[in-house]
């Protein structure tokens, strides 16, 4: 999981240090180009290495554009517009655990295009309800070739909390779109 702070702290001492080093007076022009080549390699080894620190830490342009997409995600979902079924790729998997009172659990899993229709279909339906979910808890790991969001959902109206977790990435346009939606709900 991503703590940006953290992610801050380790890389921003490194670059610091770097350019200090870089700014120094050299006695040998090699020795300088040498220097900076190895900062590079040892920058370059350092953030490899510190994947094993900071395990699954996204760049921090991937980690922008996903938080701008689950931001986007929970204002369209907020607001009951039908334009959050945009945010999904058509071969999105979708799937979601029903888990009922008595034990019993059900995986549902629906094609992207029918769930994009439902999801057009019941917004004035959950608008007229009040069915709002509030989101906590909220966090973002690399997978692949895509940002994984996991967070914690709170149904307001059916008052219970259940896991959430999408998988995001650009397409080949670099359009950032949900590839992949994992819900929990409950009757």
């Amino acid at each position: 999981m991503v703590d940006e702070r953290r992610f801050d702290a380790v890389f921003a001492p490194l670059l610091d240090s770097t350019r200090r080093m870089l700014d120094r007076p050299v006695m040998v022009r090699s020795s300088r180009s040498s220097l900076l080549l190895a900062s590079l390699v040892g920058c370059f080894a350092l953030a490899h290495g510190s994947a094993s620190a900071i395990a699954g830490a996204p760049s921090a342009a991937r980690l922008e554009a996903a938080t701008a997409l689950f931001k986007r995600y929970v204002a369209l979902e907020q607001s009951f517009d039908p334009a959050a079924a945009d945010l999904y790729a058509d071969e999105a998997k979708i799937q979601n655990t029903r888990r009922y009172p008595s034990g019993e659990v059900k995986v549902m899993s629906l094609p992207a295009t029918k769930y994009k229709a439902l999801l057009r279909s019941v917004m004035p339906a959950a608008k007229a309800r009040g069915d709002k979910n509030s989101y906590s808890d909220v966090k973002y790991t690399t997978e692949s070739d895509g940002i994984r969001v996991s967070a914690k959902r709170y149904s307001e109206l059916k008052k219970y909390t259940s896991p959430l977790s999408i998988l995001v990435k650009p397409t080949a346009n670099g359009q950032w779109l949900i590839f992949e939606e994992l819900s929990e709900s409950q009757p």
